[in-house]
């Protein structure tokens, strides 16, 4: 099997370029981001502050964190030991976890009071966590997937209602799913990384609905922890695949920088969320990989329940290609809706961040309540209760193309010209 780092994707020199801190985490040549937030000290004991003096805080260390992290990508230090008391990676995992009190994780800013749970938001959540399952995901994009897979840990409930929904029994049952705290999801990410997987990849449903659970595994992993036999056993029901079924032994040192845990951060996530969660993403994710689904019209609240989406979205897009961030956008082509929907988002992108991937994917197929069969099923969706024809592939494909995007590569690389 190819090592990762020789993959025929890496050739190509715009994803290379695009995903270039991602590739060197991968490979433990880099730290992790909540790696380098941990050496950062706080002026201040993060659990017992209230949200403003988190968030301020938080701003104060910004500025210390970037500069470290570009000497790090520089060379010109190393990563360092972990701050004796309080650091910036317990400011994240504090500060996310005040926000569930008044939340605003994403742009809905619901406002309820999820860790007490007398109301609940959008999502319908309070403070548990609930983890449909994880595993070796060996479908995602060749960067993500590579030779051991992506290690996907799958949350439940989302903030959007897309009644074409391909993972519908996890996004619309926010009871789906086994309670998980931090010490569960830091001993699956600690395994699936060691196993061999090459990023963890929260995703749904929509992950920021679970950003207090996350930072705080993140927490843990940046503090030393390495799961006991116990938290193995505990986490044993939700992984879905088996670790033997892998043909090939991973080297002791993966997974591993500077005597510590290691493992790239990957964001898959519908980014309908607000800057100042984005602001803390920032310090912990170290590759993004966002949908971007609907153009400017009323598609989004028509087929998602989601108003201000296209504006949302591209503000969050817009921050991440100002600060420089690995990412790798995802279109899906749904049928009917290439003029309204592929054509402007190609358009946006083209304008506003013309060096990153662009995966157009092309396997859109009716699902959940855009399915005829399904009970839930209206006349409205009849529209997308088909696949998308050829011509509407070769028309966004055709677009792309026009635009200059870096879409080729990742759209077809399982296809016969790219195997």
């Amino acid at each position: 099997m190819q090592p990762f780092e020789r993959l025929w994707i890496w050739r190509e020199e715009r994803v290379a370029r695009a995903l270039s801190w991602y590739r060197q985490v991968a490979t433990d040549r880099m730290p992790a981001k909540f790696r380098i937030c941990a050496t950062i000290p706080a002026g201040l004991e993060p659990a017992s502050a209230d949200e403003r003096a988190l968030s301020a805080e938080l701003d104060r260390l910004t500025p210390f964190f970037l500069a470290r992290l570009r000497a790090i990508r520089e060379g010109r230090e190393p990563l360092g030991a972990p701050a004796a008391g309080p650091s910036l990676l317990e400011v994240c995992a504090s500060l996310a976890a005040r926000m569930l009190e008044r939340c605003t994780f994403c742009r809905w800013e619901c406002w309820v009071d999820r860790l007490r749970g007398r109301r609940v938001g959008a999502c319908r959540l309070g403070a548990e966590s609930r983890v449909s399952c994880a595993f070796h995901h060996s479908g995602e994009e060749l960067v993500f997937r590579g030779t051991h897979g992506s290690g996907t840990i799958f949350f439940t409930s989302c903030n959007m209602r897309c009644a074409f929904c391909q993972n519908g029994d996890i996004s619309t049952d926010c009871g789906n799913g086994t309670p998980v705290g931090p010490r569960e999801l830091a001993t699956l990410a600690f395994r699936l990384r060691r196993e061999g997987c090459h990023n963890i990849n929260w995703v749904g449903g929509e992950p920021v609905l679970h950003l207090h659970t996350i930072a705080s595994a993140l927490a843990l992993l940046g503090r030393g922890f390495e799961p006991e036999p116990e938290d193995r056993m505990r986490v044993e029901p939700l992984l879905a695949d088996r670790f033997q079924d892998w043909p090939e032994a991973v080297s002791a040192g993966h997974g591993w920088h500077a005597g510590g845990f290691n493992a790239p951060i990957l964001w898959n996530s519908n980014l309908f969320v607000g800057e100042s969660v984005l602001r803390l993403l920032r310090l912990l994710v170290d590759v993004w990989l966002p949908d971007f689904k609907f153009g400017p019209g009323r598609c989004a609240v028509r087929l998602a329940r989601t108003p201000r989406y296209f504006e949302t979205v591209t503000r969050a897009l817009a921050l991440l290609a100002q600060w420089d961030e690995n990412l790798l956008v995802r279109h899906l082509v749904m049928p009917a809706h290439v003029d309204c929907c592929t054509r402007p988002v190609l358009d946006w992108l083209a304008a506003h961040m013309p060096h990153v991937p662009v995966n157009i994917m092309d396997q859109y197929r009716p699902d959940m309540f855009a399915d005829p069969r399904h009970p839930g099923f209206r006349e409205e969706w009849r529209e997308i209760a088909r696949l998308p024809s050829a011509r509407e592939l070769d028309a966004a494909f055709a677009h792309a193309r026009r635009l200059g995007l870096c879409f080729e590569a990742v759209s077809f690389e399982k296809r016969a010209l790219y195997a």
